[in-house]
């Protein structure tokens, strides 16, 4: 898994729930910007990885399990 798959693999969620990723983000009780690209990395090149806390609520809010999130995030 690498930085890259996993944000990837967070817009693929999204697109599949057609909706945007601030979308996702709002419905997760997360800022609306939280999911924003600029965000993925910060001001000095490091990434910025989404927690633990983060990829379950995508889960939850997306109805998939985080087996089935660890596969989109192996097809990316």
């Amino acid at each position: 898994m690498t930085h890259s798959n996993i944000w990837a693999a967070i817009d693929t969620v999204a697109a599949k729930m057609g909706i945007t990723c601030s979308c996702l983000a709002k419905l997760c009780g997360m800022n609306p910007t939280a999911f924003n690209k600029s965000k993925r990395v910060s001001k000095y090149g490091k990434p910025h990885w989404p927690s633990v806390s983060t990829i379950s609520k995508i889960t939850s809010v997306a109805h998939i399990t985080p087996e089935e999130f660890g596969r989109i995030v192996r097809q990316k």
